[in-house]
């Protein structure tokens, strides 16, 4: 089995996503942060009619465990308009994907659980292949109604395509970045939305002392706090946003003082607990050795 696929009833934290006004501003931030990025890409759906276009493209950033996803709108379309809304909010991080081996099958315990799971979407992008030309990336995707998970675009997915997806040449970053570990959530309540994502993905949670849950997964953490203390112990949030807002995630690397350095030079601004990332990206990400649960959730 890939890597990066769970095996019948593990649950991984996938990727992240944030959700980005301007795709040139963002690369250059990123690539000045030292991650090497995929191409820009289009998304589709495909449908019985044939492929539709799904009105968002990305560029990743690939890591041996897990991935960054940067979105942005290109057309209208429902996921677009959602996108908008969100990033009136606040620019930043606004999406989580869980990797499940059979996407299609949690509707059914998604429905059960209260959830309004919508149908199953096959997501498809080209991908390169270098001098081997082009494939296409697929996904089944599950999603629930922004209401239902206030969050942000909640999601589950299952790869039927990984070694299309995770290619060697996009996973090496001069900065030193391996992992995606953690995110961390500033919620009004920790314990309600800790005991919704309980139900959403049906892992547990202990409670971590600070008014904070932390429910780990088969590969990854998330962790629920108070606004107050994730100011206080983290980074500081968007400026007039009322919470839910994804704070932050930790990325995994293999030479902190390198990706500490790394991202300073870049413009990204050290605070407690995480380097708050330049305007283009908003958000913020902590630095741990791979396989390390960062300090905020512990």
């Amino acid at each position: 089995m890939h890597a990066q696929l769970p095996a019948p009833g593990e649950v991984f934290l996938d990727h992240v996503a944030w959700f980005v006004a301007e795709m040139a501003a963002a690369e250059r931030a990123l690539q000045a942060m030292g991650f090497t990025l995929t191409p820009f890409t289009r998304q589709m759906n495909q449908t019985q009619a044939g492929p539709v276009p799904a009105g968002m493209a990305n560029r990743l950033a690939m890591l041996p465990t897990g991935y960054m996803e940067f979105l942005t709108a290109v057309a209208d379309s429902p996921l677009a308009r959602q996108f908008h809304t969100q990033l009136e909010r606040y620019a930043g991080l606004h999406l989580l994907a869980f990797t499940v081996a059979d996407a299609a099958a949690e509707v059914r315990r998604l429905r059960r659980q209260g959830f309004p799971a919508q149908e199953p979407v096959a997501l498809r992008r080209p991908v390169s292949l270098g001098a081997s030309g082009t494939a296409e990336a697929a996904f089944t995707v599950v999603r629930v109604p922004p209401e239902a998970m206030p969050e942000g675009r909640i999601q589950l997915l299952t790869h039927h395509t990984p070694e299309v997806v995770w290619q060697s040449r996009w996973i090496r970053h001069p900065n030193a970045v391996q992992s995606l570990e953690a995110v961390l959530l500033a919620v009004a309540e920790p314990v309600t939305a800790a005991e919704r994502f309980v139900r959403f993905l049906d892992r547990p949670a202990v409670a971590l002392g600070d008014g904070r849950w932390m429910q780990r997964l088969d590969r990854g953490m998330l962790v629920f706090a108070p606004r107050a203390w994730v100011e206080a112990e983290v980074a500081p949030l968007p400026s007039g946003v009322a919470p839910p807002v994804i704070a932050a995630v930790a990325l995994g690397s293999a030479d902190l003082a390198v990706t500490s350095v790394t991202l300073a030079a870049a413009g990204a601004e050290a605070w407690p607990g995480a380097y708050a990332l330049p305007s283009a990206l908003g958000g913020a990400v902590t630095l741990t050795a791979p396989g390390d649960a960062p300090a905020w959730a512990r």
